[in-house]
């Protein structure tokens, strides 16, 4: 990388426990274990003040895990494909599926993820894991589909928002994936404020984003972390679609 030109400097905004934007530009890699042949990035986790841990991963040509991901008693996991090229071959519980671009793929808790770039380019992705919530007798099962696929909805009644939902809405889940898009002009119907966290990849665009009592400017490849209770509300800022990946905990009551 060698010598910066000019002084050091950063558009992260951190504070724990209830926000936090963090660029591509200062991330650093991280060795995991049961990962090999892949720069990975940590860029949520219980050390932030979330309640999951999330990377940005690539995968180079014959990268992928070593072993199981997320293997633990009661995590479970999330993968998409974040690059327009390449695949990934992954297996759950050793079935195998084949995420194209768009593709993504849950793991219910007690489930062995693994996956591998079989390319000869580098592939992108995001890559999640939480400890699920147990209700009743009632188990999560295996998901694998593509965004593409998925058409989209209006949001809040608004025709310039959309959603879609990648995970089912039943109440064996106890998270859920969405893709949320904002056309140039578009925003939030109000500022929200409620116990649900997430985890969000900007992947097209640019907005202002309200985070606590700060406006804060985000781009294409910025990660938001947002705490429980914290004011959030975007508003479009750039000549094309805002758009991001983002998870939320749902189907649960607080426990004491």
């Amino acid at each position: 990388m060698g010598y910066p030109q000019g002084l050091l400097k950063t558009r992260a905004v951190i504070r724990p426990g209830e926000y936090a934007v963090i660029p591509p530009e200062g991330r650093v890699n991280n060795v995991i274990p049961c990962i090999s042949n892949c720069q990975m990035s940590i860029i949520a986790s219980p050390k932030l003040g979330a309640s999951f841990v999330q990377y940005i991963g690539t995968a180079m040509p014959g990268g992928g895990t070593s072993s199981p991901f997320a293997a633990e008693d009661g995590i479970e996991s999330f993968i998409y494909l974040l690059d327009e090229h390449g695949i990934l071959q992954i297996t759950i519980d050793g079935e195998p599926h084949t995420l194209t671009p768009g593709g993504y793929a849950y793991a219910p808790p007690q489930s062995d993820l693994q996956f591998s770039n079989p390319g000869d380019k580098p592939v992108r992705f995001l890559l999640y894991k939480q400890r699920y919530i147990p209700w009743d007798t009632l188990q999560p099962h295996t998901v694998t589909g593509n965004t593409n696929d998925i058409q989209e909805q209006e949001y809040d009644e608004m025709a310039n928002v959309f959603l879609k939902d990648l995970l089912p809405t039943d109440i064996s889940f106890d998270m859920n994936m969405h893709i949320l898009s904002f056309d140039p002009t578009g925003c939030h119907p109000f500022v929200e404020t409620h116990v649900q966290e997430h985890g969000a990849y900007v992947l097209e665009g640019e907005g202002i984003y309200l985070l606590g009592e700060e406006w804060i400017q985000i781009q294409k490849e910025d990660f938001i972390f947002f705490g429980p209770y914290v004011q959030q509300a975007v508003y479009t800022t750039g000549r094309g679609r805002l758009t991001y990946i983002y998870s939320k905990d749902c189907n649960r009551d607080v426990t004491l």
